[in-house]
C-alpha cells in the first residue's frame, strides 16, 4: 500500500501570503493618502489668492490723496486708511462674515516707497497678506503712484 501525497498549501504558506499582500496594500494606501492630502493644497492656495486679489482691488480703487473719514473699513476712502488693517477674518465691506472663509485672515500694509523715477511721496507699496491654518502666508504686492 502506497501513501499518496496531497497537493495544496500549508497554513504557514497561507499566513506568509496574507502578510505579504497586507504589507503591499498598506504601502499603496499610504501613497494614495499622501497624494490625496497634497491635492487639497492647490485649492487652498487658489482660495487665498482670490481673497488677496479681492482685497487688493478694493484698496487700489481708492484715491491716492488722503481724505478725512470716520473709523472702520466701510468708511475707508483713501489708500492710507488701509495701512495696518488686520489681521482680521475675511469679511465684506460692511463687516459681515463671508460664508466658508472663516478660517482665513487678511492683513493690509500700505507704505510710501520710492521706485525708479518716482519719489517716495508719490508712490505707495500695497501688500496684502492672507493666512490660513496649516498653509504658508500668501503675499500679494501692488504699487500705486500719484496720478
Amino acid at each position: 500500500m502506497s501513501i499518496k501525497r496531497m497537493a495544496g498549501t500549508t497554513l504557514i504558506e497561507l499566513i506568509v501570503a496574507i502578510v505579504i499582500v497586507g504589507t503591499a496594500l498598506a504601502g499603496l494606501v499610504a501613497a494614495y493618502n499622501r497624494a490625496n492630502i497634497a491635492s487639497t493644497d492647490p485649492l487652498i492656495t487658489q482660495q487665498m489668492l482670490a481673497i488677496a486679489e479681492s482685497m487688493m482691488e478694493e484698496v487700489m480703487q481708492k484715491p491716492f490723496v488722503a481724505q478725512p473719514n470716520q473709523a472702520g473699513r466701510l468708511f475707508f476712502n483713501d489708500l492710507m486708511d488701509y495701512n495696518g488693517y488686520g489681521p482680521v477674518a475675511v469679511s465684506n465691506v460692511n463687516g459681515g462674515a463671508v460664508p466658508g472663509l472663516g478660517r482665513y485672515t487678511v492683513q493690509v500694509q500700505v507704505n510710501q516707497q520710492a521706485i525708479t523715477g518716482v519719489a517716495a511721496a508719490d508712490a505707495m507699496r500695497v501688500q496684502v497678506i492672507v493666512r490660513a491654518p496649516g498653509a504658508q502666508d500668501l503675499r500679494l504686492v501692488g504699487w500705486r503712484t500719484r496720478p
